[in-house]
């Protein structure tokens, strides 16, 4: 099974931004580009990336102080970019949460080898898992559980319950789950997202345990340890 990972994308070089959104993407990760730091920070916020390649000369924020304000938001793999990156800029970047730093200009094949090297390591740390409450899902092996349970998931299902996990608590859309799992934003009609999660749904069930995912009628789900069903809300 593959999982698709996200990265988020902090480059206000637009031209450098299509190229690398372009390569990431011929690669299969998922890639959003934002052109400044407070874009990033929502952007983290909202989407919670796996990786994010950092810009460190940003119109609104310039240094490796950048790092420590998106490690407070984010425990995903921050990689700093930059074309003045000192010994000692480097070093105060990584005191403050940064995972790995690339020189511009870069290759594109040097930058997919340190984004691939940092996935590796979250993994040994863990970042593999997606844990709430008693489900269970090993992104790396592909495996889900509840309570010990295998799921025996599709990979279409894994994907769309990693999207809901992540978002755990927040009402994920239709076109965001569609974005999530198949990579764009005018994927399956809603109806086809109710037949996937429905499948989820039973699954988890199977042993009679809480329903976890709720449905926000007409508008998305939202995976969460309460069980009620929601119309739409202003």
């Amino acid at each position: 099974m593959t999982i698709r990972w996200k990265i988020a994308l902090v480059e206000d070089d637009r031209r450098l931004a299509r190229a690398v959104s372009a390569g990431l993407g011929e690669e299969g990760y998922t890639v959003r580009a934002v052109d400044s730091a407070s874009r990033g920070l929502e952007l983290v916020r909202q989407w919670n990336p796996d990786v994010v390649l950092l810009d460190l000369m940003l119109p609104d924020n310039d240094g490796p102080e950048i790092f420590e304000a998106f490690r407070a938001e984010t425990d995903a793999a921050l990689v700093g970019i930059s074309a003045r990156a000192s010994v000692s800029d480097r070093i105060a970047g990584l005191k403050l949460g940064a995972d790995d730093y690339i020189a511009k200009p870069f290759a594109l094949e040097e930058l997919m080898a340190r984004v691939e090297a940092v996935i590796r390591r979250h993994r040994g740390k863990g970042g593999a898992r997606l844990v709430v409450g008693d489900v269970i899902l090993d992104l790396s092996e592909g495996l889900a559980t509840r309570g010990g349970r295998q799921l025996g998931l599709t990979g279409i299902e894994f994907r769309i319950l990693a999207a809901l996990m992540r978002s755990r608590g927040q009402l994920v859309t239709y076109e965001q789950l569609s974005e999530a799992v198949w990579a764009v934003t005018t994927g399956p009609e809603s109806n086809s997202l109710e037949v996937h999660v429905s499948r989820i749904r039973q699954k988890l069930e199977a042993g009679g345990e809480t329903r976890l995912i709720q449905t926000v009628r007409g508008i998305g789900y939202r995976f969460t340890s309460e069980s009620r069903e929601e119309g739409p809300t202003t």
